[in-house]
């Protein structure tokens, strides 16, 4: 008899199970909503999928009478446009200092501690020192993902590159290489990889970040979207929005993995990661 740690579905039984908890989801959304729509027809907490595609039609068709913007995409570009930018820096930041850290003794004493003890400051609760630092404007948004994202890519990074196997380090040395060489030839290629899978943990808490700044200071936005309308009670419009953000979050993960596939195939070799 098989063991079920053993037991590994098909192609078709695995889109079947993926799809199994979305479709239990919808029919227990479906199910409430109709129920509290019957005792109460004003109900606006779970309001009907048809509702919602409505709402979220008009959004994304019908230019805003005050504006003349397409709410749906002006606040889609400019979320996507903060959370590029804040990820892109928070990369770039986290691949230096990390290979530094983790490559160079003295940078590890110097600068180890201190990512350590900056990577435990709670990010939202320096977000109003940064309204009044940088302003309300878009740099304070962007520098609360660098400040919440920065942090613990580096402390990863540093830990890839000390986990790296001492002989190819030696190995490079003892052919010639300087330091600069074994950073950019030997180490660098190897923590590419390994790069791309925190940026894709990190999507997540950097909308987190993003949303919670749009919030509080913005006139445009996912997030600011969500929490102007929440006075009304305009679920037909927080749900879809919520939707919206979470596939934009599943693109940009399944984008992050397409281009680790093709630029470093070879850490892929053993299975999807």
């Amino acid at each position: 008899m098989p063991r079920a740690m053993n037991v590994v579905p098909n192609r078709g039984g695995r889109l079947l199970l993926a799809l199994l908890p979305f479709m239990l989801i919808a029919l227990i959304y479906v199910v409430g909503s109709a129920q509290r729509r019957a005792d109460n027809p004003d109900d606006k907490l779970l309001p009907p999928v048809s509702e919602m595609v409505a709402t979220s039609k008009r959004l994304a068709t019908e230019p805003d009478r005050r504006s003349g913007d397409y709410v749906l995409w002006s606040d889609t570009s400019a979320s996507l446009q903060r959370l590029a930018l804040g990820l892109g820096i928070s990369a770039a930041i986290g691949l230096v200092l990390g290979l530094a850290i983790g490559l160079l003794p003295v940078a590890g004493a110097g600068f180890g501690t201190l990512i350590a003890v900056l990577s435990m400051i709670p990010p939202m609760a320096v977000l109003p020192v940064l309204f009044i630092v940088f302003g309300l404007g878009e740099l304070s948004k962007v520098v609360l993902i660098i400040i919440g994202v920065t942090p613990t890519l580096v402390r990863d990074l540093s830990l890839e590159v000390q986990n790296m196997p001492r002989e190819q380090l030696i190995k490079a040395q003892t052919l010639g290489a300087s330091t600069w060489q074994v950073a950019i030839r030997v180490v660098l290629p190897q923590i590419m990889p390994r790069l791309i899978q925190g940026v894709r943990l990190m999507i997540g808490p950097a909308f987190l970040f993003l949303i919670s700044a749009e919030a509080i200071a913005s006139d445009v936005g996912l997030g600011y979207r969500i929490f102007l309308v929440r006075r009304y009670l305009s679920m037909d419009v927080i749900l879809p929005y919520v939707v919206w953000i979470t596939l934009l979050a599943y693109i940009l993960d399944y984008a992050l993995v397409w281009f680790g596939r093709h630029a470093f195939p070879w850490a892929y070799a053993r299975g999807s990661r």
